[in-house]
Parts: structure tokens; sequence; C-alpha cells
């Protein structure tokens, strides 16, 4: 099928197998190897990329799904030369060992700053709640990492959400 999208501020028109996943599209048709894959199944949140701004986790999104829309990988969050301010952020508070958690992290963190309303742990469900650690830590819940930088990380998000 063919299908026409943005992908970090580049149009693309595609012929694509309807069964193939985003990720799959992301990494072995355009080359853009920084959104990983983890397990494959939705749980790990290393795939994670922004689909119109929104979180989305593209081992589970269709490919064809994409026609017409906006994709933004982590290869498309920093703005040339400048990087977006989490990652710099990310660096200044050491909030990866590994890295291979760090590209979902980073685009899931991008998503979760525009992200208006409570979550699940905010106590008056009327509220768009300061992001607090309490806060962060819930709306990151579906990015895991392995190393065990969650504290870093959540250093990290905390001071671009201020």
């Amino acid at each position: 099928m063919d299908i026409r999208l943005t992908v970090n501020g580049r149009p693309h028109t595609l012929d694509v197998d309807p069964r193939m996943s985003l990720l799959d599209l992301l990494r072995e048709r355009l080359g853009l190897i920084g959104s990983k894959k983890g397990c494959d199944h939705g749980q790990c949140g290393a795939c994670t990329v922004l689909v119109e701004g929104r979180r989305a986790n593209s081992c589970l999104a269709l490919a064809v799904a994409m026609d017409g829309l906006s994709v933004t990988t982590v290869e498309g969050l920093a703005d040339g030369e400048q990087l977006h301010p989490l990652q710099a952020a990310f660096i200044e508070h050491d909030a990866f060992q590994c890295g291979y958690c760090t590209p979902g992290q980073l685009c899931s963190a991008a998503g979760m700053l525009g992200e208006p309303g409570p979550s699940a742990v905010t106590e008056n469900l009327l509220d768009d709640p300061e992001l607090t650690p309490h806060e962060i830590r819930e709306r990151m819940s579906g990015n895991l990492c392995r190393c065990g930088a969650y504290v870093n990380i959540v250093s990290a998000i905390s001071e671009v959400a201020r």
C-alpha cells in the first residue's frame, strides 16, 4: 500500500506491506535506528515515538495507519545542532547508562510534557497538576530502564518541566 507521512519534518511516500509496524518502517526503510526494538509487545517503551505530538509505541502501530500523519523520532527532537531541552537535561543529569531505553524515554517525556490533565495518581481529577516527581514517575511508567537510571531520568524531566 502507498502511504504518505512526515517523519521528523520530512515528507515521505512509501509502498509498505500492510502488516509492517511503524518501528520496522522507521528502522528498516528510513534508516532511523534511534527507536529501539525492545520487547516488540508494547510493554517496555524503547520504541516510543511521537505521532502528531502524542506518545505511541511504534512496535504496535501499523505503518499504514500513519498515512497522512506526522511522526517524530528521537532523531527529530533536536533543532539541528541545538539539542532538545530534554536531551540536554538527560546529559546533565546522567539520566542513562547503557542508553538503550533513552530514545523512548526522551520521546515519551517530550510527549508527556505536552499532555495536560490528571493521571492515575492525581488526587483531584479535575486538576491539571504540577509535574512533581510522583506525577512524572506515573506518567513515565510505560518506559522501562533495565539499568535503573530512574532517579536521574526523573530529575532531568523535572528540570525541564519547571
